[in-house]
């Protein structure tokens, strides 16, 4: 099966073109490159729109925007090339990927591998994770974890001094940890239906909705 994925909940785009787990090609790009970016991949490993079997777009939790702009993009192609979509939660891709690039790390030392929380900055102080509790939206204060748990996200990456003095692990701002990539989308995909089904993840009201009711109360 031949997946196109890709997620722009975050500030850095990603797309990948993976072909029965196996990954033919993958970028990280602004979300304004995504269209750009997938044509690249397409032309890479030698293959058409019409060869698709299917898209994994990433519904968030994440920008509010940004999550739509994907959805948008995941709907548009679907319906062009009439294949099914399955939507993954940018975190759970998230999380997925620091846990396969610590396997590497930690397989010759025999020491087991850190527990993850994947961490997005949510604005207005606070942060989508998700850990042994699910998803949320918290304050960045209020997450709790064991000391040696690595947290990525651009979430971890803002927060560095406050997760770290708690006892977390934080790579390097550059390290590729901090990217929902979207090789991982596709691994997940399981459910792949009507472009419509594939539904955004919102864990708080947009901040546009949240402004109106202030307004009116």
């Amino acid at each position: 099966m031949l997946i196109l994925a890709f997620d722009t909940a975050t500030s850095t785009a990603t797309a990948a073109l993976v072909r029965d787990g196996v990954v033919l090609g993958e970028r990280a790009v602004p979300s304004r490159g995504l269209m750009a970016a997938i044509d690249e991949l397409l032309d890479g490993a030698g293959v058409v729109p019409g060869d698709l079997d299917g898209v994994a777009c990433g519904v968030g939790p994440g920008s509010f925007t940004g999550v739509r702009i994907g959805l948008a993009h995941a709907r548009g192609i679907a319906l062009a090339l009439d294949v099914p979509v399955a939507g993954v939660s940018t975190l759970a891709a998230l999380a997925a990927g620091a846990g396969d690039g610590m396997t590497a790390v930690v397989a010759s030392s025999g020491v087991a591998a850190p527990a993850v929380i994947a961490v997005v900055d949510a604005r207005r102080s606070e942060v989508f994770v998700l850990d042994r509790s699910g998803e949320r939206c918290i304050r960045p204060a209020d997450l709790a974890f064991a000391p040696g748990t690595l947290l990525v996200g651009d979430g971890a990456v803002r927060y560095r001094e406050l997760l770290e003095r708690a006892g977390g692990d934080v790579p390097a701002a550059a390290s590729e940890l901090h990217l929902p990539r979207a090789r991982f989308h596709a691994l997940l995909a399981r459910s792949f239906g009507p472009a419509d089904e594939a539904l955004p993840v919102y864990l708080r009201a947009p901040d546009a909705k949240q402004a109106v009711q202030a307004g009116a109360a």
